[in-house]
């Protein structure tokens, strides 16, 4: 075989859905749009986007080495509609991609055995998983895994919106794959499907109006405007994925470290409200909740508490009136007074 075909039978084997090779460049349009993104603050309290913009926008910034890019995909496709949790208001809804183990610790371990298996190629490599300046989705589309949906996030024909991403920047030179074409058409599904209404226009999301952001990169209080909106939605959303009708050719993740776990499919309100640090760290050891802290995250509890209508959760968030965080605390007393009418 050719290092190119023996590195994809590789990654396969090892688990990954999909493999693809691009060349590590990026074009002009994929920076620009990036610079509008940026200059609009449509990327909110994401600071790191804008620190390090020139070495997102072309890989040879980041490592002047790099020849080819291997962009692979890890589904993580969910066995039923996500949306259908949104109706048990007194339960939490997770992203589906944050029920299972943390997907930067499953994908990074591939991508690291990928990396040991073309050390016989005695070329030099990198490999990255969501947290490097790396535009992903830009450079998987353009290696033809997929293509940018009007949601902004990767779609696939095979996996429709539910791949996590991970990529090997090498000093190898390996032939190109050609990109995908965009299958979007005048569908706006997606768009429509948002609750916070966060598209100002096709591809283009403002971070600042979004659910995932506001529940996972968000600090202080949640804007008034956007709490109803968020329902019981406590970590993530998956609305705008879930409405592709792409996903009609999606299949259940195979990998088994991304399965939901029973602790984070839909748990109830109450009982996340009465996690103090220790318990929020151990129901979610080794998942990302983790990483947004108990604070941020029973923050989010208040808001869903809030939109259950259900009396019942008043005492659940009396509890955190008085927390030394204010944020929690705020939501808490605007959750007690949102009850205040229910039945």
């Amino acid at each position: 075989m050719t290092p190119k075909q023996a590195i994809i039978a590789e990654a396969h084997r090892l688990g990954f859905d999909a493999v693809r090779v691009t060349q590590a460049a990026l074009p002009d349009r994929v920076r620009a749009q990036l610079a509008e993104h940026l200059a609009a603050g449509e990327h909110g309290s994401m600071a790191w986007m804008e620190r390090r913009a020139e070495q997102r926008g072309d890989p040879r910034m980041l490592w002047p080495e790099v020849v080819s890019v291997i962009a692979l995909g890890l589904n993580y496709g969910p066995d039923h509609d996500p949306r259908a949790a949104l109706a048990r208001n007194r339960h939490g809804t997770i992203s589906v991609y944050a029920q299972g183990r943390d997907y930067h610790d499953v994908v990074k371990k591939k991508l690291k055995a990928l990396g040991q298996f073309m050390g016989r190629y005695r070329a030099p490599l990198k490999v990255f998983v969501d947290t490097a300046p790396v535009m992903e989705k830009p450079l998987a589309a353009q290696a033809g895994l997929g293509w940018q949906g009007k949601h902004t996030n990767l779609v696939s024909r095979e996996f429709g919106s539910w791949l996590f991403l991970g990529e090997i920047y090498t000093a190898l030179e390996l032939p190109p794959d050609a990109p995908e074409q965009d299958h979007c058409g005048s569908c706006r599904a997606c768009l429509d499907a948002c609750p916070t209404a966060a598209f100002p226009a096709p591809y283009r999301l403002d971070a600042r109006r979004c659910i995932s952001y506001l529940t996972i990169e968000h600090a202080g209080p949640i804007p008034h405007e956007f709490r109803a909106a968020m329902g019981n939605r406590i970590y993530g959303c998956d609305d705008c994925l879930a409405a592709c009708p792409w996903n009609k050719f999606a299949a259940t993740a195979r990998e088994a470290a991304l399965h939901p776990r029973a602790e984070a499919a839909n748990p109830p309100l109450a009982e996340l409200a009465a996690l103090d640090d220790a318990g929020f760290r151990a129901r979610f050891s080794g998942s990302p909740i983790k990483r947004i802290g108990i604070k941020r995250f029973l923050r989010n509890v208040m808001i869903a508490i809030g939109n259950s209508g259900d009396a019942a959760l008043r005492a659940a968030a009396t509890h955190h009136m008085q927390d030394e965080d204010e944020a929690l605390a705020e939501a808490a007393r605007w959750a007690v007074e949102t009850l205040s009418n229910a039945r």
